[in-house]
């Protein structure tokens, strides 16, 4: 990954990376096919885990298995993804000195549908935690049958961040 030009803001530190991807609610996906290059915005789930200061990082997101996006995933799995966090805004002295107090990851990776029984409930398992953990799971073989759901590997991503002043 290209070294980030203001060093100064990037996060390194594994809990507070892994407090951002948990506070998130919404990573958003870039991905192309032959009508251009396009941003999705899903709900996910993920695996993080760190080894000799190495983030290994595994998102799980779900939707229908046909459509613009999943004929995208299919024909390029190359994707990129973005998740975000607003702490405060900053004021200033004039109009265009405003900006905002922010946490945020950025990344790449490819994306792979997963067809396994097994591989999709943990998934979904991992989706259902993450964005509802008071919920009690369970799925059905039918809902399991119509949904289509992906794993991205994350193969290097940053943190960053703007403080408040």
């Amino acid at each position: 990954m290209r070294p980030m030009r203001l060093h100064k803001r990037e996060i390194t530190d594994p809990e507070i990376l892994r407090e951002i991807i948990e506070e998130c609610d919404v990573v958003r996906i870039g991905a192309s096919d032959s009508d251009g290059i396009f941003v999705v915005p899903v709900n996910y789930g993920y695996d993080l885990s760190f080894q000799n200061g190495k983030a290994d990082l595994k998102l799980y997101i779900h939707g229908a298995g046909e459509g613009r996006k999943a004929e995208a995933f299919a024909s390029n799995p190359l994707v990129a993804v973005e998740m975000d966090r607003m702490v405060s805004v900053i004021s200033g002295d004039y109009t265009c000195s405003y900006s905002c107090a922010y946490q945020s990851i950025m990344g790449n990776g490819s994306i792979r549908r997963l067809d396994g029984k097994q591989e999709k409930i943990y998934a979904l398992t991992r989706i259902m935690e993450h964005m509802a953990p008071e919920a009690e799971i369970q799925f059905s073989p039918e809902m399991l049958a119509r949904t289509a759901v992906f794993q991205i590997n994350v193969d290097s991503f940053t943190g960053k961040e703007r403080k408040q002043k």
